[in-house]
């Protein structure tokens, strides 16, 4: 296995595009990795800073008819975009999907989904083997149990696979603090979903604009 290091090895929001899966209510409802709040806050706060970025986003989903919609919050993200919708468990087997990713140009590919061990395993795998970067983003993802959850990282780790969290690749692809284009977006979403980290950035913004008291002075 080609380590994987070095500056170039590292993702940039012009060479990268996104995939979710299958944020459904079928699979939210049997997802026992995460507490589901917090995958549904995750995976809408990647669907955010991938826009926030420009990162070229695909949405697809399976047999939504019966597993139902995408979560609503990810639609609001992408509000006239066509969701793909899918008969195949394996996204990568679908031309459709693996279509308009390649029409992207882009070839570090991040997918995020539910569940992990079955809807994410299954494409990444393939799709290592077909010569994409590929990288998960492991807590907008879940799976049945904490073990399917972590069984799944193991393995796709094992066939190629780079795992991040929707922090850490945010800030990967912000990169330097100095990109003002893109840092006052991101740190939008930080405020938003980033819990404490958020918070605590609008603590700080407000202490900036808070006086000192003249008896402090």
């Amino acid at each position: 296995m080609t380590p994987r290091n070095g500056l170039d090895s590292l993702l940039r929001p012009e060479d990268s595009v996104l995939v979710l899966i299958d944020h459904q209510p079928y699979q939210l409802a049997n997802l026992n990795s995460h507490e589901p709040q917090m995958v549904v806050n995750n995976a809408t706060a990647l669907a955010k800073v991938a826009k926030a970025f420009g990162v070229p986003t695909i949405l697809t989903s399976v047999l939504a008819e019966r597993g139902g919609l995408l979560f609503p919050q990810i639609i609001e993200v992408f509000p006239n975009q066509e969701v793909i919708d899918r008969t195949l468990i394996n996204t990568w087997e679908d031309p459709k999907v693996v279509d308009a990713v390649k029409a992207t140009g882009r070839k570090q590919l991040i997918i995020a989904g539910l569940w992990t061990e079955v809807c994410v395993a299954m494409p990444v795998i393939q799709a290592l083997g077909e010569g994409w970067d590929v990288t998960v983003v492991t807590d907008a993802s879940g799976g049945v149990s904490v073990e399917a959850h972590q069984v799944a990282i193991q393995r796709m780790i094992a066939a190629g696979a780079n795992m991040m969290t929707w922090m850490a690749l945010a800030a990967e692809w912000q990169r330097d603090w100095a990109r003002a284009e893109t840092v006052n977006k991101m740190t939008e979403v930080f405020a938003q979903h980033a819990g404490g980290s958020g918070i605590a950035y609008l603590w700080e913004q407000q202490l900036l604009h808070t006086p000192v008291p003249a008896a402090a002075a």
